[in-house]
């Protein structure tokens, strides 16, 4: 595979070592990349991006906050050369473009203990940098008041050292052929290809490949043998990063990296720099495009590059599913005039008197007057829904095996077949923990020898803890759980408290519904009060969503603050906790009134005569004549769409630009007390430190898995979800492209070759839809009811009598005391028997008001419905995935090729090897037999070149 370079200078792998510092002095300024130009050469390529000489490139750098003194000035700058004896520390040398305010002298301000303290640790710290291989240049004389940047450049000597410390991959020189398609595969493939080349993005490396590279781990000894068109984009931030992390400061009384001294303030940022815009994928204009992934990758490295990759591939097959809800949804629209149930229930002939929804203030109601939500639930609730359901749930299968054959397929051109993490480096939070345990350990140490005797021994011990001081203390020190359980239990007692308070709040809001409608019942009006419904249920969304909203984020921060105080180990532990617990609040706390409404409301009302009452005073809420579902889906679309135009889209847009604006307000205070800086001309890496920091993928995972959750969980109740889905990410993949590349600092690449435990939550919730899909097919919708009434109540085996059949009947004189309505004649005529919704025996019965036989019919059909539903999409899932295999066989294929090509090139190798040492041993020996042929009087030359050829012999 041939590599690119994105927005980087390329590095001369053909650069002799004796003049590696010089080796870029040939580079471009610019990259030109995905059709982009600078828009200022001078000020994006030169000034910023490279050291002062023009050459190297900054690689990385390091911001720190400094105490400036009023009299001091910046001395000119000078390139430091990478020289280790001059880069001791012991010699206490400055970087290259050190300010004057660093000598203590007589024109500076004293400095208190914590600043000088910090300085000393950066400038062991830089040293063992330079002693490390790298190359630093310091510049403070910046726009930013007090701030200082350090730019570090690494030398392709190093890249190399650290590839081959990483095993990194690296293109070969032996070029083979892709395995390509024949025959009519050929053809529909170039079919394909035309039709979809007006979305493909104009850059190079989206084009069909026909030839790879073989690639090989990254070995110095073996450096002729790598491809010298090599090179090294997102993998050289990777590079330097690790040895940012791998170098440490011994000062303090333990060692500490990179991460370590960003935590306690010596460093205020560590970045990469932006090179620029990429206006084939960050921009809204190419929204119909597919993403330059490639490309992607390099700039930002696999972990990211897998994100958007991933995202591509949620919103491409979200077509096929929006394309089938649509339809399905337009089926209920043209079926809802030829809908029978709606048609009853519209029919004013019918002259059904329902009971009261609430005690005293309603009145008995028309059935005809719910007209309009029984066409309405029709649309959503019908035959077809059944068949959404199912499609679904094997699409969220096919979703799920795709991308793993997508991924696959990425690992390959990536290089990453045999990519195994390796164990990362411990969080500066955990080092502190142990070094926290390990004074206290000290003290009670020391405590308990106070008294005695200084020994020989413990003077041995001194000794060697000072000469220790330096090796980590995590290689000596381990939290135990016992260390962690106050973390735990404040875990457990803080979930379940933010589990309780989300229900809470939900039962506060159906306290509001109840008493809502209680209170709109006594309006004058009667349009007032027939709009009881609309207004109640509109209202409570309202509520609940901006309810959702908060609590996300307040839910994001605490789990967040949970996890530090667990105190992981590694980055990768700390993430994966915080995903767990993150997901698992967000959840809650997005489809909790969503439960409700399919499961709950309407389940537990009582009847006429004996209704449940909330704190003896409040009746629970029923469905309306047509189910909940209508309801629900209400409900389920307005969070939905709610939560992505608010929380995801506006919020992603508005808080940075407000934090933005806030940082230009500040930064443009500061600059007018000092009118000198304001003059100056910023340079890139000042621009980058005025972004926000990258705070990780998570936020953006997460709300496309509960969106995910919204698509699969209760699409039997809104068919129409993945049709908003698919219209948000569209969006959504160029928004989070310009805010990578615009609004954050470029983040620090990392290697990874899968999506981690998001893949595992994704077939969670692909599971869990099945399940919820049942039961809201079974027990929220009509749909059961209606099959059980076809086929064993129908005289004329259609659908009329069907809502006189779900009707039981009251007689009004049977009301508790203080609960009949207070205005009977309200309809014109006196009520004697009023309807509700239910399977009960009526008052004219021996057993009135007790359960009836269809009851029970109809719940048996209904928990048949599930078993046979649930067992039947999860056969069909697993058949999905098991006819689907997880690595594509063209891959596979080219796979094992690779493997025998690389045998085949090494065996080659090792026989041009033997083949030169013939080549010289047979010369040795023509040379001294030409030797023992000559005179034994032999000249002084001809002893020099006798000499000479057994000298030879003996080199060889």
């Amino acid at each position: 595979m041939q590599s690119v370079p994105f927005l980087l200078a390329k590095r001369d792998q053909k650069a002799n070592k004796s003049s590696i510092t010089n080796y870029s002095s040939s580079l471009p300024y610019c990259s030109q990349l995905l059709n982009s130009l600078c828009q200022d050469p001078d000020a994006n390529c030169k000034h910023g991006l490279y050291f002062r000489d023009g050459k190297r490139k900054v690689d990385y750098i390091l911001v720190y906050h400094y105490k400036k003194s009023s009299v001091s000035k910046t001395l000119t700058r000078r390139i430091y050369h990478n020289d280790s004896s001059a880069r001791s520390i012991k010699q206490d040398h400055q970087l290259p473009g050190t300010g004057g305010h660093l000598d203590v002298g007589e024109s500076e301000t004293h400095m208190d203990y914590h600043e000088d303290d910090k300085r000393f640790r950066r400038e062991e710290y830089e040293g063992n940098l330079m002693e490390a291989g790298l190359e630093l240049e310091r510049d403070e004389d910046t726009k930013i008041h007090g701030v200082g940047f350090v730019k570090i450049h690494a030398p392709w000597n190093v890249l190399c050292r650290e590839a081959e410390f990483l095993k990194l991959k690296m293109p070969t020189k032996k070029v083979y052929q892709i395995n390509q398609a024949h025959g009519l595969l050929k053809k529909i493939n170039s079919v394909i290809q035309k039709i979809t080349e007006p979305i493909q993005p104009k850059v190079a490396e989206h084009k069909p490949e026909t030839v790879k590279r073989l690639s090989y781990p990254f070995s110095r000894e073996k450096q002729h043998f790598i491809s010298s068109n090599v090179f090294f984009s997102s993998i050289l931030l990777i590079q330097v990063y690790e040895i940012l992390k791998r170098t440490t400061c011994t000062k303090a009384k333990y060692s500490m990296g990179i991460t370590s001294l960003l935590a306690n303030g010596v460093y205020s940022a560590a970045y990469p720099l932006h090179d620029l815009l990429c206006e084939e994928w960050a921009s809204y204009g190419v929204f119909y495009k597919y993403q330059p992934i490639d490309l992607v990758r390099k700039y930002f490295g696999e972990k990211i590059g897998l994100y958007f990759a991933w995202l591509g591939v949620y919103t491409q097959m979200l077509i096929p599913a929006s394309i089938v809800g649509v339809i399905v949804f337009l089926y209920g629209c043209a079926t809802v005039d030829e809908n029978i149930p709606s048609m009853e229930m519209c029919d004013e002939r019918n002259n059904i008197t329902m009971c009261p929804l609430c005690d005293n203030t309603c009145s008995y109601w028309k059935m005809s007057s719910s007209c309009a939500t029984a066409r309405a639930s029709h649309l959503f609730d019908n035959p077809a829904t059944v068949f959404f359901s199912v499609f679904m749930a094997l699409w969220a299968a096919t979703f799920m095996e795709h991308w793993k054959r997508k991924q696959m397929r990425l690992n390959y051109r990536w290089d990453l077949t045999g990519f195994e993490e390796e164990e990362a480096h411990p969080r500066a939070e955990y080092e502190a923990k142990v070094l926290e345990k390990s004074l206290r350990k000290e003290y009670i140490h020391k405590k308990k020898r106070r008294h005695l005797p200084e020994e020989t021994g413990n003077k041995w011990r001194q000794r060697v803890k000072r000469v220790m001081a330096g090796v980590k203390l995590t290689d000596k020190e381990k939290l135990t759980w016992k260390d962690r359980f106050p973390a735990y239990f404040t875990n457990f007692v803080g979930i379940i408290f933010m589990i309780g308070l989300t229900f809470a709040i939900v039962f506060g809001v159906i306290i509001y519904r109840i008493s809502t409608a209680a209170a709109l019942a006594l309006s004058s009006t009667p349009s007032g009060r027939s709009s009881v419904r609309v207004t109640v249920t509109a209202t409570a969304v309202i509520i609940n969503l901006v309810v959702i909203i908060i609590l996300d984020e307040v839910y994001g921060c605490i789990a967040r603050w949970l996890t530090q105080i667990e105190v992981p180990k590694t980055d990768k532990n700390f993430e994966e906790r915080l995903i767990f617990k993150a997901f698992l609040l967000k959840f809650v706390n997005a489809y909790t009134p969503i439960f409700y409404v399919a499961f709950f409301k309407g389940r537990f009302v009582g009847r006429p005569g004996d209704y449940v009452y909330i704190f003896h005073s409040f009746r629970m809420e029923e469905c309306a004549p047509g189910g909940c579902l209508m309801e629900l889906c209400i409900q389920l679309s307005i969070i939905m769409l709610g939560k992505q135009l608010i929380q995801n889209n506006l919020f992603e847009i508005g808080i940075p630009k407000m934090k933005k604006l806030i940082r230009y307000i500040k930064l443009k205070r500061q600059r007018s007390l000092d009118h000198e800086e304001h003059m100056k001309k910023k340079q890139r890496y000042e621009v980058d430190y005025n972004l926000e920091p990258f705070a990780g993928l998570t936020p953006e995972y997460m709300e496309m898995i509960i969106q995910f959750g919204f698509v699969t969980l209760f699409v039997a109740s809104f068919p129409l979800a993945p049709l908003f889905a698919l219209l948000n990410n569209i969006i959504e993949i160029r928004l989070d492209a310009k805010k990578f590349v615009t609004e954050l600092r470029r983040p620090v690449a990392v290697r990874a070759k899968d999506i981690g435990i998001w893949y595992n939550i994704l077939r969670g919730v692909g599971k869990l839809a099945v399940i919820i899909n049942a039961f809201v097919i079974s027990f929220t919708s009509d749909f059961i009811p209606r099959l059980v009434y076809l086929y064993m109540y129908s005289e004329n085996g259609t659908m009329h009598g069907f809502v006189n059949h779900t009707l039981s009947s009251f007689n009004v004189s049977d009301f508790q005391g203080g609960t009949a309505p207070n205005d009977p004649m309200e309809l014109g005529y006196e009520v004697q028997i009023c309807r509700y919704k239910d399977y009960r025996e009526p008052p004219w019965s021996e057993n009135k008001y007790e359960i009836s036989k269809d009851f029970w019919a109809v719940l048996a059909a209904r928990l048949a419905f599930v078993i046979v539903f649930q067992n039947l999409v999860m056969f069909m899932s697993d058949f999905v995935d098991w006819i689907i295999p997880d690595i594509p066989k063209d891959i596979s294929q080219q796979i094992h090729k690779e493997k025998v090509l690389m045998v085949e090139v090494f065996m080659k190798e090792e026989q041009g090897k033997l083949q030169m040492l013939e080549t010289w041993k047979d010369k040795d020996m023509k040379k001294g037999e030409n030797c023992n042929n000559h005179s034994p009087k032999l000249s002084r030359s001809q002893s020099g070149s006798m000499s000479s050829c057994h000298s030879y012999h003996i080199d060889v």
